[in-house]
């Protein structure tokens, strides 16, 4: 993604929260503007994250300290789409209902998921071009276990945000609040939701690659 294409996701963000801010202001759908916004920073941080860069070692581990923090909350935003079901969207006779306002918060909801989410595995992916170079290691297979790793990890912070609801922020303001839940969540329906989220999240990912692939004549 050059300089260009990113100043452009940058706006288009810019514009879509200020509109999802106009017409989400009140509940129930008013979470959607933060959720989006903090689906963009680790997008943002992912566009400071290449492979050399930032040179300083000390610097490149720290901001991908900060962009696995953040990164969760990108492919969170799937498991808002059960909030739909705040749109009562079956009538009485049992077929959706063909309701303008109902037909447009399902799209500002959708276009958020699918957007932050695709942005955000594009950033996954340079993320994870990243820590295999700076490891040097140019195997195929240690890519594949990194991006693994990483989303392992943001399913696990899926679930502190979705059913403990702790934000990431509250591991700077009070980290003894964040780890002991943490450390009592564990259990088979944790166990089986994160492999679930993994395996979405590893079939969008491995999806787009296979988009992106270079088709051979």
């Amino acid at each position: 993604m050059n300089t260009k294409t990113k100043w452009l996701v940058r706006g288009l963000f810019l514009v879509w929260i200020a509109l999802l801010y106009s017409y989400l202001k009140q509940p129930p759908f008013n979470f959607l503007v933060l959720n989006t916004f903090l689906a963009f920073i680790p997008i943002e941080l992912s566009f400071h994250i290449d492979v050399g860069k930032p040179q300083n070692g000390l610097l490149f581990w720290v901001l991908i300290i900060v962009w696995l923090l953040f990164y969760p909350n990108t492919p969170y935003l799937l498991t808002d789409l059960f909030h739909l079901s705040l749109l009562n969207p079956y009538g009485v006779n049992g077929l959706l209902r063909l309701d303008d306002l109902m037909w447009f918060k399902f799209a500002l909801l959708l276009i958020s998921t699918i957007f932050s989410t695709l942005v955000g595995l594009w950033g996954l992916d340079k993320v994870g071009d990243a820590i295999t170079a700076r490891f040097h290691a140019h195997n195929l297979l240690v890519k594949h276990a990194v991006i693994v790793a990483l989303t392992i990890l943001a399913s696990i912070g899926i679930f502190i945000g979705r059913f403990l609801r702790i934000h990431t922020i509250y591991l700077f303001l009070t980290p003894e609040l964040f780890i002991r839940p943490l450390l009592n969540m564990w259990s088979r329906p944790t166990i089986v939701f994160i492999v679930l989220l993994t395996a979405v999240q590893l079939v969008f990912y491995y999806t787009l690659k296979l988009i992106q692939k270079p088709q051979s004549k």
